[in-house]
């Protein structure tokens, strides 16, 4: 059977397993039964059906009984909220979902309101927080539940074009240069070890690079927002900032470029950057960091940066010890993730080759039956997942994007701050 063949039938199973709430409310669910998390809940299997709605591949109805699921308590606000929980989750699902002017109108003027009220109370937090000399916490500024992703949202709905402005400028300060002990660190030093928490193996806090939790995503939506010509003061020298820091870490090998997922002080005292590469992943490894860097070269109009990134993506989705690292089949880690963002990428490389890895990322996903695939996702004896960023309706998503091989028409994968 043709691959794309395989990858739609796969897509379809998929879909049909999660065509209605019902389908799945009893099932065993390893993060539990959110309906507001975009994550791992309802909100993200309606992005599944929205998309699949858009463009002619499922009817409405599913998106409609999803999102109905999703907003049948009280939208979650305030220090709670982010991107992929809450009121900002909502907005962003029903955002995708408004195929026509007008569509959920009353419902996004709402959850606006949420959104706008949450913005403006972690902005001055933030900025309190700079003035008092402290460092950040990750879930500050990150991609997944800090400002990066809201500025993400805020960039999808462009409807709130001065506090999108406002948290732009927070992420331009963000990456100024800070004294610590007679140190010069980076702005988004944490204190905090990568998991978000104090920890003695992390006494003088660390430099996270990732693009789920570290300055990949702040890179990332600096990039997009100038690519839309959006731009703030500094908002060229952040980018610029930033990417310096990561050359300065950069790992180039015979034939692989990778960079460490975070660094410590001892490292940056000392200069090895410690074992790797690990595996290629959106939300830390090679592929979303060289998507971010390929988005920054576009932005930035240097085709040296461009070509550099995109040359350590093809590097990376060659090699066989990053592949064999790559263990699941979701956007965030696994192989659904490595595909969609190569196949981005592609679409705007001048680097050829990119298009040809695509057959190598998929299969690991299409290998196997539809039915045990979504078993395995689903409903296995551990528990499943049924949302997008570790679960099945992520991997659907992307299995979807390689059978048409066009742009995103809901722009579901924004989120990722990918596109």
């Amino acid at each position: 059977m043709d691959l794309r063949d395989s990858a739609r039938d796969a897509a379809d199973t998929l879909t049909e397993r999660l065509a209605a709430p019902e389908n799945v409310r009893g099932l065993r669910h390893r993060q539990g039964w959110w309906p507001q998390s975009l994550a791992h809940g309802a909100v993200g299997v309606a992005l599944l059906h929205i998309e699949r709605a858009r463009t002619g591949h499922g009817p409405w109805q599913r998106a409609h009984n999803w999102l109905a699921c999703a907003a049948t308590g009280p939208a979650v606000g305030g220090v709670e909220s982010h991107l992929f929980y809450g009121a900002p989750a909502l907005a962003f699902a029903l955002h995708a979902a408004a195929d026509r002017p007008g569509r959920y109108a009353r419902a996004l003027n709402t959850l606006d309101r949420y959104v706008a009220a949450a913005v403006e109370g972690r902005l001055a937090d933030a900025h309190a927080r700079m003035d008092r000399g402290e460092t950040p916490a990750l879930v500050e500024f990150d991609a997944i539940r800090g400002l990066s992703g809201i500025a993400g949202l805020l960039l999808h709905r462009d409807v709130h074009a001065g506090l999108l402005r406002r948290v732009l400028m927070y992420l331009v300060r963000l990456t100024e240069p800070v004294e610590r002990d007679g140190e010069l660190l980076p702005g988004w030093w944490s204190h905090l070890a990568p998991s978000g928490a104090p920890s003695p193996d992390y006494s003088e806090g660390h430099a996270n690079n990732g693009v789920a939790h570290g300055i990949g995503g702040p890179l990332s939506v600096l990039s997009l927002a100038a690519r839309r010509g959006v731009t703030v003061d500094g908002h060229f020298d952040a980018i610029t900032r930033i990417l310096a820091w990561l050359d300065q870490w950069r790992q180039d090998g015979p034939s692989v470029t990778w960079w460490p997922y975070w660094i410590t002080r001892e490292q940056l005292r000392s200069g090895p950057p410690g074992p790797g590469p690990s595996r290629p992943s959106w939300c830390y490894g090679a592929a979303g960091l060289a998507r971010a860097q390929q988005l920054a070269g576009l932005a930035l109009d240097d085709p040296v940066r461009q070509r550099m990134a995109e040359a350590a993506l093809l590097r990376a989705m060659a090699d066989p010890g990053q592949l064999g690292a790559t263990e699941d089949l979701s956007l965030c880690h696994g192989f659904a993730g490595l595909a969609h963002i190569t196949q981005l990428a592609s679409a705007d490389a001048v680097t050829t080759g990119l298009a040809e890895c695509l057959p190598r990322l998929v299969a690991p996903i299409t290998d196997t039956a539809p039915g045990i695939l979504a078993d395995s996702l689903i409903a296995p004896p551990g528990g499943g997942d049924i949302g997008l960023l570790e679960g099945a309706a992520g991997t659907a998503l992307a299995l979807h994007s390689f059978c048409t091989g066009t742009p995103s028409v809901s722009g579901w994968d924004s989120c990722f701050l990918t596109n």
